[in-house]
C-alpha cells in the first residue's frame, strides 16, 4: 500500500454502532426492506472472496458462481444465520464458516446444483471474479488463505471506489485515475510532475490532493475495518493483518 499502514484515527461510537454484525444481529428479528437491502449489500462486498474460496476448494467457475448464488439465497434467507452471535469474531470469519457448513450440507444431502436453476438474488459478475482468480498464483494458497487475500484486495478496493466517488463529484475522474495509485495498487504511479503537466496544474497542488486523498482513504478503511470487527481496539490489529495478507505472494 502505497500510503503505509494507517495511523490510529478515532472512530465514533455512533459509527462503530452500525457494523457488519449489527446488521446481521438486527436483521435477525427485522422484515424491514432497510434491513434486506442492508443485507444485500454485504453480500455484494463479500462474495468475491466467497468465490474464490471455492474456486480453490475445486469447484468450477460456473459451479462456483452457482454455488454463491445459492449460498447468499439461503443467507438472505436469514436461514444462514439465525444462530449468529457477536462474540464469535470477525464477521467474515463467520460468514467462511457458514459458508463451509453450507457447503458440507450440500455434499451430505448428495445434491447436483444445475446450471439454470438456482433463484439469482444478486448480480455477480463472474468474468471479473475469475479474472482476479486467475491473476493470483494459488498453487500453495490455502482456500481459506485464498479467502483472506481477496477479502483484503475487495475491501480496498471498496475504499478506493468510495474516494474516487466523492472525488468524482468534482468532474474530475481522469484525475483520480491518475492519482488513485498512491492510495493503494500495484505498481508504482506517475510522478506528481507528470501528472501536474498532463493536467495543467501545479506540482503542489497535485502533491496537496495526493495528501488529502491518503488522508480521506485512511479514514475510509478504518471505517471499514470497524464494521468488520467486535471492538474499536481491534481496528488496528485488523488492519495490520491486512497489510500481512496483501504481501504474500
Amino acid at each position: 500500500m502505497h500510503s503505509g499502514t494507517p495511523q490510529s484515527e478515532p472512530v465514533s461510537a455512533r459509527e462503530f454502532a452500525t457494523t457488519h454484525w449489527s446488521v446481521v444481529l438486527a436483521a435477525r428479528n427485522n422484515d424491514t426492506p432497510g434491513a434486506q437491502a442492508a443485507l444485500e449489500r454485504l453480500c455484494q462486498v463479500y462474495w468475491p472472496p466467497l468465490y474464490a474460496y471455492l474456486r480453490r476448494f475445486g469447484c468450477s467457475p460456473e459451479d462456483a458462481e452457482d454455488l454463491t448464488q445459492d449460498f447468499f439465497a439461503h443467507f438472505l434467507k436469514k436461514e444462514g444465520f439465525s444462530r449468529a452471535e457477536q462474540r464469535r469474531g470477525r464477521f467474515r470469519t463467520f460468514l467462511l464458516t457458514c459458508l463451509q457448513h453450507y457447503v458440507q450440507d450440500v455434499h451430505d444431502r448428495q445434491t447436483a446444483l444445475k446450471r439454470g436453476g438456482l433463484t439469482h438474488v444478486l448480480s455477480l459478475d463472474r468474468e471479473q471474479a475469475e479474472l482476479g482468480y486467475a491473476a493470483e498464483p494459488v498453487e500453495h494458497m490455502t482456500p481459506e488463505r485464498l479467502f483472506e487475500k481477496h477479502w483484503a484486495i475487495t475491501l480496498l478496493e471498496h475504499v478506493v471506489a468510495q474516494v474516487g466517488t466523492e472525488f468524482n463529484r468534482t468532474g474530475k475522474r481522469e484525475f483520480f485515475d491518475q492519482l488513485k495509485g498512491y492510495l493503494w495498487g500495484e505498481g508504482a504511479p506517475a510522478p506528481a510532475r507528470e501528472i501536474a503537466a498532463r493536467f495543467g496544474v501545479g506540482e503542489s497542488a497535485v502533491k496537496v490532493t495526493i495528501h488529502r486523498l491518503r488522508h480521506r482513504f485512511r479514514e475510509l478503511l478504518r471505517l471499514e475495518i470497524a464494521h468488520t470487527v467486535t471492538r474499536p481496539e481491534e481496528i488496528d490489529e485488523e488492519i495490520r493483518y491486512l497489510a500481512q495478507v496483501l504481501r504474500e505472494e
